[in-house]
């Protein structure tokens, strides 16, 4: 008997093993908000236990009225017990009726709590798993997204974090139950009749080999499906993100073969996961047919020779067959079981991704910044011996504005990510007002530099919220100010609900004007003392160029500003100004001093003002002949 119960919990376990590999790594990043919900577990565990007692009494009524009430077994060896021989049959038979009824009602009391609790655990663990997993992600690095798919990642969020749910309730709950009646019954089998039992559980290998086979094969396929979804979703995000160039360049049709290709190979794959698993429920099926069968058989013969009463019988069967359900289930769940487990590991992949950028063990909170800033020998480089800045030397005083300047791809954008540790450097140093920022948490240092970009983002929200993002204490009238420093207050009037009206997804009820002008206010409003501005005049006309300029001035007053641009009119402004070329500084100084080089900043400012001085005269001819 010893050795039969080791044998079936060795095979549960290792069963168990094979549909969760990932439980280790999924026991140490979730055990903590398990651990907060102690006190809901322990009462679920209460009903839980409730629940599988009540289920191994629920045969024993019928046991009594077969044997005392129909047959008057005198064989049973519960006949001694003094109350059974008490009772008369009639009022015997009442009892067992009534505890029928009282069982089942309890047991599904207790069912119905360990239920219910398990789900509001479940839910509460999702909850802040779903939070863990925004957060972290939000802390990874540029060079993850890089590679990343936005559309994978939604579906990791949404879909996989929904279904560690069917970890906790749909699949182990009833596992958990499942087991425990198992090896409850299995013990009052052996009680009843060792030899029966022993022969009932020769079925039992056959069972645990086919669910061994087939549940490794059913989780990575459930894994190559949560990727294949991943996929699809990806298409999605990004053909709907690119959806004005798709339609402008009639790429509709392509991108649609692309879809339904992807499309199919999740379809492929989520109809073998079923196959798998329905392959294994059939198993199980046959493999409880026949077990149910021998023991009919034979407990028959014990009962025809007196070794058994038909209430032992009665009751055997019911518990074979209940012991045969949480095998049944067993094989059910161990294909949810395995689904889950695929997107577990994929919850778990993201939670194990360590940011390239973090704070150092012994970061400091930043105090306000002056805003001197040096690049002390500065290089960078993405993929090693592939620098994209080398060895960079720039020192810039607290209010100076500075214009990077050359051609696309030069290192520029790369140098003012380097400031706001977006990267880190891999040698030199990045100083501001003395001190390595990496010696300041990112929180603090952060918070201090204000970014207006090219594609200036807005958020599907109300103006006033867009502008405030970030200054949780601003009040209307430091939005309106920033606003008007932005040259934006006319406009942003005259939408249909002024402050109130709600923008669209990045903002595409605006135009590129309005939009830059916004981004302005939103840097205004944070009042830093450093301000990077990359192409902020890009894609823009004239009569906005010129709006933006304007407010871009007032805004930097006082701030230590960096100015990413290609149009050398606007970088004539500046204090200092960079040539780049090849992640180098080639040309560095004022613009009159930089022309006196007659070099390359100068060649190139000086076809630039050719190129606009013939725009502006076809303009002039233009706007003659309209007249």
């Amino acid at each position: 008997m010893a050795n039969a119960r080791s044998a079936l919990r060795s095979s549960a376990s290792l069963s168990l093993q094979k549909s969760i590999p990932s439980l280790g790594r999924f026991w140490y990043h979730f055990w903590p908000y398990i651990r907060n919900q102690s006190v809901w577990l322990i009462s679920c565990a209460i009903a839980l236990l409730a629940d599988v007692i009540l289920r191994l009494l629920e045969p024993w009524p019928l046991k009594f009225v077969f044997d005392h009430v129909l047959i008057k077994s005198s064989d049973d060896r519960l006949a001694a017990i003094p109350f059974l021989n008490t009772l008369d049959p009639l009022t015997l038979l009442t009892l067992s009726a009534f505890g029928v009824v009282a069982i089942t009602g309890l047991r599904s009391l207790a069912s119905y709590w360990s239920t219910v609790g398990l789900a509001l655990v479940s839910s509460r663990v999702l909850m802040e798993v779903r939070d863990r997993l925004y957060r972290h992600l939000q802390s990874l690095s540029l060079a993850y997204y890089s590679k990343a798919r936005s559309g994978d990642l939604l579906v990791r969020i949404s879909t996989d974090t929904s279904r560690l749910q069917e970890i906790i309730l749909t699949a182990i709950l009833p596992l958990v139950v499942s087991i425990l009646t198992l090896f409850g019954m299995v013990g009052v089998m052996f009680w009843l009749d060792r030899d029966l039992t022993l022969l009932a559980l020769i079925t039992f290998p056959f069972f645990w080999f086919a669910a061994t086979r087939l549940s490794d094969r059913i989780k990575d396929s459930s894994r190559k499906q949560r990727q294949r979804e991943g996929a699809v979703a990806a298409t999605l995000a990004e053909s709907i993100g690119a959806i004005k160039l798709i339609q402008a360049l009639s790429l509709q049709d392509a991108f649609a073969g692309i879809f339904s290709t992807e499309n199919k190979k999740s379809l492929k794959e989520s109809v073998k996961t079923q196959k798998l698993s329905a392959n294994l429920e059939r198993t199980v099926d046959v493999v409880i047919a026949i077990g149910t069968a021998i023991v009919l058989w034979y407990g028959a013969r014990l009962v025809l020779r007196d070794a058994l009463t038909p209430g032992d019988v009665l009751v055997f069967l019911t518990y074979l067959k209940n012991a045969f359900k949480p095998v049944q289930n067993f094989a059910k769940y161990t294909g949810r079981l395995s689904k889950a487990a695929a997107s577990a590991e994929r919850v778990i992949d993201i939670l194990e991704e360590q940011p390239d950028v973090c704070n150092s063990p012994d970061a400091i909170h930043a105090p306000p910044f002056k805003g001197a800033v040096r690049f002390d020998r500065v290089s960078f480089a993405y993929e090693p011996g592939q620098d994209l800045l080398k060895e960079i030397n720039l020192e810039v005083q607290p209010g100076q504005q500075v214009a990077l300047v050359g051609s696309s791809g030069s290192g520029k954008s790369t140098l003012v990510s380097l400031l706001l540790r977006l990267y880190d450097p891999i040698a030199g140093r990045v100083i501001i007002d003395g001190r390595d920022i990496r010696e300041y948490t990112i929180e603090s240092l952060r918070p201090q530099i204000s970014v207006v970009l090219q594609d200036s983002i807005l958020f599907a929200a109300a103006v006033w919220e867009n502008i405030a993002y970030g200054v949780p204490n601003a009040t209307r009238e430091d939005i309106e100010k920033a606003v008007r420093l932005a040259n934006a207050h006319e406009f942003v009037e005259a939408l249909p609900q002024g402050y109130d009206t709600i923008l669209g997804e990045r903002g595409s009820t605006l135009s590129g004007g309005q939009r830059q002008r916004l981004a302005i206010a939103r840097a205004a409003i944070r009042k830093t003392p450093i301000l990077i501005l990359d192409e902020p005049t890009t894609g823009l006309d004239k009569k906005n160029e010129q709006e933006v300029i304007e407010a871009l001035e007032r805004v930097a007053q006082n701030r230590t500003t960096f100015i990413i641009t290609h149009d050398l009119n606007v970088a004539t402004r500046a204090d200092l100004i960079l040539y780049m070329e090849h992640g180098q500084v080639l040309e560095q100084g004022t613009h009159s001093e930089l022309m006196q080089l007659q070099s390359r900043y100068a060649a190139l400012y000086q076809m630039q003002s050719a190129v606009r001085s013939t725009d502006d005269e076809v303009e002039v001819i233009s706007g003659g002949r309209g007249h």
